[in-house]
């Protein structure tokens, strides 16, 4: 996957957040502020493989200016009415604990139309285009992702979304190139009676009969577990230490769209999905990593037929 392969990727990250996070290291306590959100730590991902991609999303208020500033990778940015969502956690102990959150203001109709076509815009120029979700439900309306999902498919663009509750649906209506998701996400809605291989596997081919060619299903420490064509495969890869679970799922996503953007099959895709969610649990940035570690972890991953 040499760098001049991959092609570029619209990330769709609609409603940013700042994230401030207080940590301990050698007896003194460090403050960490940056972007944070599903969106910005899948484009930090894809980034960090050596990916071009631009990162399209709202801000607002003083909050947007500073999320605006730490971001850097390529954006396009829309103004905004209300203020931007922000979190504030405290992970002194190990730990993370939410010291204070807020998710943001609903995307109001005019702003939601301005993001829209900057996303619809970035991302015909783009050969794969992720979706990702919001902070909370109900902060932006489903039907911005199933027209987006729609426009972009009908137009050659590969859709490579993550997303669960009412986003999935309104992606499954307009169709999707490949879903990731997680097997609490399927369970809490009601896709998967539990987390038996064949729930999941019935789950999965449910998932493509409703509108997601491919699918990929992660499990926690569990072989996530994949249905490409026909079969069902378990991705199978040698646990790391674990720093800090949060953000693997989403290095997942960034690994499977960055090979789908450099034209690699789908086997590639999931290996590097796999070896991408694997290095991130290791280190306490969301969504970093190295690609040289990533390359090195994915020739280990093995994906093993499942007869469930």
């Amino acid at each position: 996957m040499a760098d001049e392969d991959i092609g570029r990727i619209m990330v769709f990250a609609p409603v940013p957040q700042l994230t401030v996070t207080i940590e301990q290291a050698t007896g003194a306590e460090e403050l960490h502020v940056h972007a944070g959100s599903q969106g910005i730590w899948q484009a930090r991902m894809c980034h960090a493989l050596g990916a071009p991609i631009t990162l399209c999303g709202a801000v607002g208020g003083e909050i947007g200016d500073v999320i605006a500033g730490v971001l850097d990778f390529p954006v396009r940015l829309v103004r905004r009415a209300q203020s931007s969502g922000w979190y504030v956690h405290d992970r002194r102990a190990g730990a993370r604990t939410t010291v204070a959150e807020h998710a943001g203001e609903p995307l109001g109709r005019h702003d939601a139309d301005e993001l829209y076509t900057a996303a619809l815009a970035e991302g015909l120029r783009s050969r794969v285009s992720v979706l990702s979700g919001p902070a909370a439900p109900g902060v932006v309306d489903p039907s911005l992702y199933r027209r987006l999902a729609c426009d972009l498919g009908n137009h050659g663009v590969q859709v490579v979304a993550d997303l669960s509750g009412q986003l999935l649906e309104a992606i499954l209506d307009a169709g999707v190139a490949f879903l990731k998701i997680s097997h609490e996400e399927l369970i809490d809605a009601g896709r998967a009676a539990d987390d038996s291989l064949p729930a999941l596997v019935d789950a999965a081919r449910k998932l493509r009969a409703d509108g997601a060619a491919q699918v990929l299903i992660s499990r926690a420490e569990k072989a996530a577990l994949a249905l490409v064509g026909d079969e069902t495969l378990l991705v199978e890869l040698p646990p790391l230490e674990v720093v800090d679970h949060r953000g693997a799922g989403d290095s997942m996503t960034a690994g499977v769209a960055t090979v789908l953007a450099g034209g690699g099959d789908l086997r590639e895709a999931i290996r590097t999905g796999a070896a991408a969610g694997a290095l991130n649990v290791t280190r306490h940035g969301l969504g970093t990593g190295h690609r040289d570690a990533v390359l090195e972890l994915a020739r280990r991953a093995r994906l093993t037929p499942v007869d469930a």
